[in-house]
């Protein structure tokens, strides 16, 4: 369409919006010069024609375009960063000088960082500011942290580069893995276009945190045209399309590239999002082909198991961890700690029907991890629900209380066993507060419900039941209707 009406404002906007959004840079940059040319391209967009700038090595462009957006209020403070990039392109002296109108205000955080990032790319520091970020804090420091990495791999600093990979998460242990193998870490800083993708993504990050998600989702992209080994501003992308794109933000996610140490990862969320998306079998398809050719990857194994249970398949979801405890006894992968993956076995075995197996698996979780309240409230909660071992029980979801002071559902789980073991008195209030809590949780109001009817408060119990029929569904609903109608049969009351 913008071909044949070459002249049209309303299409060349169109067009520039949309190749923007769905990150098709040749048609949303053919749309920005039209708009330019007839001096009407927005600001913000403007963005689009110095980012191509710095990647086509066109410095004098570079340049015109930060002098325009220099004129702009809002977008003033992406001059000093295409300077600075700019500059280092060009090769010429002292690169971070460009960033001083930075320095000062709420954007200094920004210079520093790219003041260092200037001096990774160009060969020298020490990578004291990636080294002193911690992991921990999630896809930023972590890829920043791979940056220097791979620059320190380069020039053969083997244990600074190691140095700075270390973590459990799994793109850290994936990088170490790739430099203890002798292969490089892909993803190094050295274009000016790169630098500039940087910057791209901590702006992108900040508007996505201000409730600009849509500008940030774009900028992300454009960050990702810039650095086409990066997953950073991919993964950035898809988080933000993800909260009202499921589907697309799978798709976002499929074009991390496979030797980036953010691969699995991505993987992970990919899959995820494709659940969430309503696209549940084509996620179960890519696993199981995984699987199928004989994956020795723990979490693809994982990833079988979840799929079968949300599809109720409680038996093959079993078998499924069951390969995936195989692999991570015989190779751990520190994101997915043994007694996680023996837990789960252990539930799809009791939703299946095989409590003698799950209380197994239980008491094997139990031996791994004593002192996880997830594994202490489950095994209790369960046995206590049958009437089995029920001063253990309790001690058991005592601890995990202990453990776990604010998790409304163990709290939930204490309330119910001293229900079942009669002391309803003392039940109520603990169940009180895990409704509190877990306000639209089926199975804490569903106990609450009991609880009070019990005890005589039989309106209490059926808004009780009610709350819990909001969010119950299947069986549990059933059940529910019969408690609003009928109450508790004197049996179960007793």
């Amino acid at each position: 369409m913008l071909a044949s009406d070459p002249n049209s404002k309303v299409l060349a906007e169109r067009a520039l919006e949309h190749g923007l959004a769905s990150g098709d840079f040749p048609l949303a940059l053919t749309a920005a010069r039209r708009l330019d040319a007839a001096g009407t391209l927005p600001p913000l967009r403007r963005v689009l024609l110095a980012a191509e700038a710095l990647r086509t090595r066109d410095w004098a462009a570079a340049e015109r375009e930060a002098a325009r957006l220099e004129t702009d209020q809002v977008l003033a403070l992406m001059s000093p960063a295409i300077r600075a990039w700019r500059a280092f392109g060009a090769g010429e002296a002292s690169p971070a000088a460009r960033l001083a109108p930075m320095a000062n205000g709420p954007v200094s955080g920004y210079a520093v960082e790219h003041e260092a990032l200037l001096e990774l790319a160009a060969g020298r520091g020490d990578g004291s500011l990636f080294l002193a970020l911690s992991p921990d804090a999630g896809l930023r420091p972590q890829h920043l942290r791979l940056l220097a990495a791979a620059e320190f791999q380069a020039r053969g600093d083997r244990t600074k580069a190691l140095a700075l990979v270390a973590g459990d998460q799994p793109a850290m242990v994936a990088a170490r893995r790739t430099i203890e193998s002798g292969r490089p870490l892909i993803g190094r800083l050295d274009t000016a276009a790169e630098g500039f993708s940087e910057f791209l993504s901590r702006v992108a990050i900040d508007f996505s945190q201000q409730n600009v998600g849509r500008e940030g989702l774009i900028l992300a992209r454009l960050a990702a045209y810039l650095a086409p080994e990066a997953a950073q501003p991919l993964m950035i992308a898809a988080e933000i399309a993800n909260t009202g794109d499921a589907a697309g933000a799978a798709r976002i996610l499929a074009q991390v590239p496979a030797q980036s140490p953010f691969a699995a990862t991505a993987r992970d969320l990919r899959i995820a999002q494709l659940s969430r998306g309503g696209q549940a079998e084509a996620a179960f398809a890519e696993v199981s082909e995984l699987t199928r050719r004989g994956s020795r990857e723990v979490r693809d194994w994982v990833h079988l198991g979840q799929l079968h249970d949300a599809a109720r398949r409680y038996d093959a979801a079993a078998t499924a961890y069951a390969r995936a405890q195989e692999l991570s006894q015989a190779s751990p992968d520190p994101a997915l700690p043994l007694w996680s993956i023996v837990l789960a076995r252990a539930g799809s075995l009791d939703q299946g029907g095989k409590w003698p197996e799950a209380r197994a698996a239980l008491r094997e979780a139990h031996r791994l991890a004593p002192n996880e309240p997830l594994v202490l409230n489950y095994l209790g909660y369960a046995m206590i629900d049958r009437g089995e071992a029920m001063d253990e029980s309790e001690a058991m979801i005592r601890e995990a209380v202990r453990l776990a002071p604010d998790s409304a559902a163990i709290i939930d789980s204490l309330g119910w066993a001293l229900f079942k073991r009669g002391r309803v008195d003392e039940a109520i209030p603990l169940l009180e507060r895990a409704a509190q809590g877990e306000p639209g949780d089926p199975e804490i109001n569903e106990h609450l419900g009991d609880a009070y009817y019990t005890a005589g408060r039989r309106i209490e119990a059926r808004f009780a039941w009610n709350a819990a029929l909001v969010y119950a569904e299947g069986a549990a609903a059933e059940r529910l209707r019969g408690k609003i109608d009928r109450g508790l049969p004197a049996s179960a009351a007793r």
